[in-house]
């Protein structure tokens, strides 16, 4: 009779513990639930307190063609605003995506300010990637200009697309950031010049 008294306290024990954890797991559960933010939704904290307001989604998209005066890097962080302020002022907060479609010119972010810097980096693409390698039994595709191997490489080595956070209608660049459109070739590709198709890509959440 003790034994069977023993094991029937010992059940009854390992069913309330059983049910207390289950109690707690299901609260816990509730409590994330509960705090779980909709893909809508953006939470701003701000003087300590937090300020829940929905938001909608947004998504635009634009194209412009930007012509080098020549080769090398260049300044464009006036055309994509022209471009695409509208839409990036409807947004208070996302993502713009910058590509260029091309395999011989690049995109990148750097000094806005001192031009010499985007001399420099032109200067130093060149030291990396010199044009002599066409010449010199380097490279294999020869057939387009000493300026079309060496700028393909250079395109990949800068990469052909920037993703800039948007926050409260503005591109969160830094105060010395510009965007930079880069110019690997002399003669700018079949057809002459040194037209580049750039397509902006904007998703975000506006009021």
């Amino acid at each position: 009779m003790k034994r069977h008294s023993l094991y029937l306290l010992s059940l009854s024990i390992s069913i309330s513990i059983c049910l207390v954890s289950s109690s707690f797991f299901n609260a816990q559960q509730h409590r994330l639930v509960d705090t779980c933010i909709s893909p809508t939704t953006l939470v701003a904290h701000k003087n300590s307190d937090t300020e829940t307001s929905t938001m909608k989604p947004l998504w635009f998209q634009h194209e412009i063609t930007v012509t080098a005066p020549k080769r090398g890097c260049h300044l464009i962080t006036a055309d994509i605003q022209k471009a695409a302020g509208e839409s990036i002022r409807q947004c208070q907060i996302g993502l713009c995506n910058i590509f260029v479609q091309h395999t011989s010119a690049s995109l990148t972010i750097n000094e806005n300010a001192d031009p010499d810097v985007r001399t420099d980096m032109e200067t130093a693409l060149n030291k990396i990637v010199p044009a002599q390698w066409n010449r010199d039994g380097t490279f294999r595709h020869t057939m387009e200009g000493d300026d079309d191997m060496p700028g393909h490489v250079k395109s990949s080595l800068m990469g052909v697309s920037l993703t800039i956070p948007i926050r409260q209608g503005r591109l969160a660049l830094g105060t010395w950031q510009g965007i930079y459109l880069n110019e690997h070739r002399d003669q700018g590709g079949w057809g002459g010049g040194h037209a580049r198709n750039i397509i902006i890509t904007i998703q975000g959440q506006g009021k």
